[in-house]
């Protein structure tokens, strides 16, 4: 049996992604080598402009802020998804294996708020 590529398996390879300057590069090569549009905001841009951006842009946003759990600022329903890493020490490898199984698992990010650790994830809509 032969698998297809991971972003054929999940979703389509069209899915943008922001990531926060809080996210290691790894994290971005590991996007891109799997099909995945994916870029970095400004560095030193604020969390309410970071938001704003990846709505603008239509972008799922990948950070390790955990302001963005919060709910009432930035409610999960007026984006295109919000992923925040949980995950101590913030280690490359431990990184792109939770989101390789976020991406596996979930289809559809908009309007969705997940919480990665290194166990896995809770989603919060």
């Amino acid at each position: 049996m032969r698998l297809r590529p991971l972003a054929e398996n999940i979703m389509s390879a069209t899915q943008k992604f922001l990531l926060d300057e809080n996210i290691r590069i790894e994290v971005k090569k590991f996007l891109d080598s799997k099909g995945f549009s994916s870029a970095y905001a400004s560095k030193g841009i604020v969390n309410g402009r970071l938001a704003a951006l990846s709505r603008e842009k239509k972008c799922v946003l990948l950070t390790r802020d955990k302001d963005f759990i919060n709910r009432s600022l930035f409610p999960p329903k007026q984006f295109f998804g919000i992923v925040v890493f949980r995950i101590h020490p913030p280690l490359a490898d431990k990184l792109i294996a939770s989101l390789e199984k976020l991406l596996t698992e979930v289809r559809e990010f908009k309007g969705k708020l997940f919480v990665v650790r290194e166990e896995g994830f809770e989603v919060k809509d």
